[in-house]
């Protein structure tokens, strides 16, 4: 969930509280994948949210989401120009949709927080490059993960890449700090200036959830609802996101359930 909500100091997690952070982080990675058979045309957000809801309370955990500063459900799922913060509700899928599935549990009093996209049938050429950009995005601030360097080339690398194929990167939310609480220290900006912030430790647990946009990088929050994050312009957008452990070596990711990122 991108959030910007300030903690007091960035908290070095200890082996225990990182054994119970991956475990609900595990949990989060594993409530996308199951929802993922459902995501087809003509079924609702709010259907989405019901599958992922039932298996994180299957599972004994809670979603961090419902009730928080009132928002209503157990997930954000964002369809289209939906930039973040989308409500499950009774929109149908379409042919040709996009859509982002945000997902936070909290299993034994610790946060995991993983998003990723999906697709609903044909989707256009100009989408499909979009959420390609926006997963290599994750994967370049992944990149950048290691101790000794900077918080600010996280988003400087993201943004780098994201404006050269032709797109744009949300600066009205970033990622955080989690595990102990749903937001902490430090706030990841996706669109920041080099070898700036603060330096990176063993320990440190946070978000890294880049939005990229099809066309202006700029928000405008559904006055309705106060939550849901939409493109200024109407154009798509596309987010993947990962709950990541800084090591002394390469970055572990909590939230791969895939083995996409290898562990050596």
């Amino acid at each position: 969930m991108a959030f910007r909500e300030k903690g007091s100091k960035i908290i070095i997690k200890t082996p225990e509280q990182i054994e119970g952070i991956r475990k609900s982080s595990m949990l989060a990675g594993n409530t996308l994948n199951i929802v993922a058979p459902y995501v087809k045309e003509g079924v609702t957000t709010d259907y989405l949210n019901k599958i992922c809801a039932e298996y994180i309370n299957d599972n004994k955990a809670k979603a961090a989401t419902l009730g928080y500063h009132g928002y209503p459900k157990e997930t954000c799922i964002s369809v289209n120009d939906v930039v973040c913060h989308g409500i499950p509700g009774k929109y149908e899928l379409r042919d040709g949709d996009i859509l982002n599935v945000d997902v936070t549990t909290i299993l034994n009093g610790y946060f995991g927080d993983t998003s990723k996209m999906y697709t609903v049938g044909n989707v256009s050429e100009h989408a499909q490059k979009l959420i390609d950009v926006s997963r290599e995005c994750l994967r370049i601030g992944i990149k950048q993960c290691f101790s000794g360097n900077r918080v600010g080339n996280i988003g400087y690398q993201i943004n780098k890449y994201a404006t050269s194929n032709g797109f744009s990167v949300v600066y009205e939310f970033c990622g955080h700090g989690v595990g102990i609480r749903f937001h902490e220290e430090p706030e990841i900006s996706h669109v920041d200036e080099k070898n700036t912030g603060a330096v990176l430790l063993p320990g440190m647990i946070f978000t890294i959830e880049p939005m990229i946009n099809a066309g202006k990088s700029r928000c405008k929050i559904d006055k309705n609802d106060g939550w849901t994050a939409r493109t200024i312009d109407g154009k798509l957008s596309a987010q993947f996101e990962h709950t990541i452990l800084v090591t002394e070596s390469i970055p572990d990711i909590l939230t791969d359930v895939d083995g996409e990122y290898p562990k050596k």
